[in-house]
């Protein structure tokens, strides 16, 4: 195959004759890498009527750098860059035009500088990851994702895999999470009241967007999912941390003025706790006498191994005011970035309405795959298996965190996939995470996930969903090591 042509263009500055301005711009190509050995360029037809010069003015070019040894002709084949051609230099090629822009002032409004902390692209060469949220390739059924993605793609489909639908979704996706995945907690919702998403984190920039304002008030738990806290205050609304206790956010605690709680009642990030039933139902009242929403991240119930999830806090919902939030990329795989949204019709409707003036609709072939994976009882296989090795997984870990003297701060009653770890006070996790990464073992500080000046520096997360179970016992011994060792942090934890 060709060159692209479209990669062929002549400087409007250039300098000298139309045939040497063609040579030059090959020969720059060549040097600079972009043309590589034995790579075919276009026919000399081609180029000429891609550039607007006579055919014979190419020939004439090709022909100068054929005997300059920088092309190769091959019969009836055509032009190819020659294995003599000069090679690229190895230094770094001179910048070609220096940025003048004031990009101080020219940003109206930022969006970087944000806790979220970055995970190693390369975790799985890692000998010990515990890194949470991240899939287990040896647990996933990629022979039937990979057939109901060809099924997707098939005649049949080919409509729903192409139609724009503007602000829709795929309606056999819609009908599966209406009939199947939303009843298993306890809610009823028609298909205008649900909505999807490109994963989790998406729907709940969209509802922040849609519900608040400058002049409104949200309140989120302390510690909390860390992105969470970004969207919030990209938001410019007021935000209010409540600082969590074992059984999750104290709804005594949350401000009378709050318009907007974001919570995650049935497995809080990142202490794993379970909000219980008289809890949840003092927090949908103290919603209700402030006038206020809830916005609720049902994330991991799937994984719920131990015991029965808790009803989710939707279910209980009577007034409308509970905006639920699902995905599938901690139960598929997170790359597929595919949630929901669930809420009273007219929250949906604006959400829609933003969506489509942001994105339109996440991509029709992968909803359609995603429908046929879970309407053909494949999603319910998977889960079943990944219950049985998360159960294992949290059982050789709670073994080798009690045999090397760590110490949980939170896990989850029901199951879920990582653990939340406390440190002594005078350990810095981030530099322990620092240390460890040099041993092979990967986990995930905990400073991020806490707002405010004072922000807990000796907490942790482990996730086992990961980590191989014969690695499991090796990589707690090097933490524990790691700890005895660590330097204190010079900072003061959290109360």
């Amino acid at each position: 195959m060709a060159l692209p042509v479209e990669t062929f263009f002549l400087h409007p500055d250039a300098q000298g004759t139309l045939q040497s301005q063609i040579q030059q711009m090959i020969a720059q190509g060549i040097l600079s890498g972009r043309f590589q050995c034995r790579e075919k360029l276009p026919s000399t037809r081609k180029l000429a009527q891609h550039l607007g010069v006579s055919r014979i003015t190419v020939t004439i070019a090709y022909t100068e750098l054929l005997a300059n040894d920088y092309l190769t002709s091959r019969g009836r084949s055509g032009y190819f860059v020659s294995d003599n051609a000069p090679t690229p230099p190895i230094f770094a090629a001179p910048q070609g035009t220096t940025d003048a822009v004031d990009w101080t002032r020219a940003i109206g409004q930022r969006f970087s500088g944000g806790v979220t902390p970055t995970k190693p692209q390369d975790w799985a060469e890692y000998r010990y990851p515990f890194v949470y949220g991240q899939a287990d390739r040896t647990l996933f059924d990629h022979a039937n994702w990979r057939l109901c993605a060809l099924q997707a793609l098939g005649q049949r489909d080919f409509t729903s895999m192409t139609t724009d639908y503007y602000d829709q979704d795929d309606p056999n996706l819609i009908e599966f999470i209406a009939r199947h995945t939303l009843p298993r907690r306890g809610i009823s919702a028609a298909p205008e009241q649900i909505l999807i998403t490109l994963g989790a984190q998406n729907a709940l920039w969209l509802t922040a967007q849609v519900l608040l304002t400058q002049r409104r008030r949200a309140a989120l738990e302390d510690p909390c999912y860390h992105a969470l806290r970004d969207i919030l205050i990209q938001s410019r609304c007021h935000v209010t941390p409540v600082r969590v206790d074992q059984y999750g956010i104290p709804p005594e605690a949350i401000p009378p003025d709050t318009d907007v709680i974001f919570t995650t009642p049935s497995h809080q990030c990142p202490t794993n706790a379970t909000m219980p039933m008289e809890r949840r139902r003092a927090l949908l009242a103290r919603a209700r006498d402030m006038g206020a929403l809830i916005v609720e991240d049902d994330y991991e119930f799937e994984t719920s191994f131990l015991r029965p999830p808790s009803p989710a806090l939707k279910s209980l919902d009577k007034d409308g005011r509970v905006i639920y939030v699902g995905s599938f990329s901690k139960s598929l795989f997170p790359g597929l970035r595919l949630g929901y949204l669930v809420g009273s019709e007219p929250f949906i409707r604006e959400v829609r309405a933003l969506r489509a003036s942001v994105l339109r609709h996440p991509p029709g072939h992968i909803q359609r795959t995603a429908s046929y994976f879970l309407s053909l009882g494949h999603y319910d296989a998977l889960i079943r298996r990944m219950a049985g090795a998360l159960n294992e997984r949290r059982t050789t870990m709670e073994a080798g965190i009690e045999r090397y003297g760590l110490h949980i701060a939170g896990q989850g009653a029901h199951g879920g996939s990582s653990f939340w770890m406390r440190a002594p006070e005078h350990v810095d996790t981030e530099q322990l995470a620092r240390s460890l990464k040099s041993r092979g073992v990967l986990i995930e500080p905990g400073r991020s996930f806490f707002g405010g000046a004072h922000q807990a520096t000796n907490f942790y997360r482990l996730g086992y969903s990961s980590i191989p179970v014969g690695r499991i016992s090796e990589g707690l011994k090097e933490i524990a090591a790691a700890i005895s060792q660590a330097p204190a942090s010079g900072l003061s934890p959290a109360t």
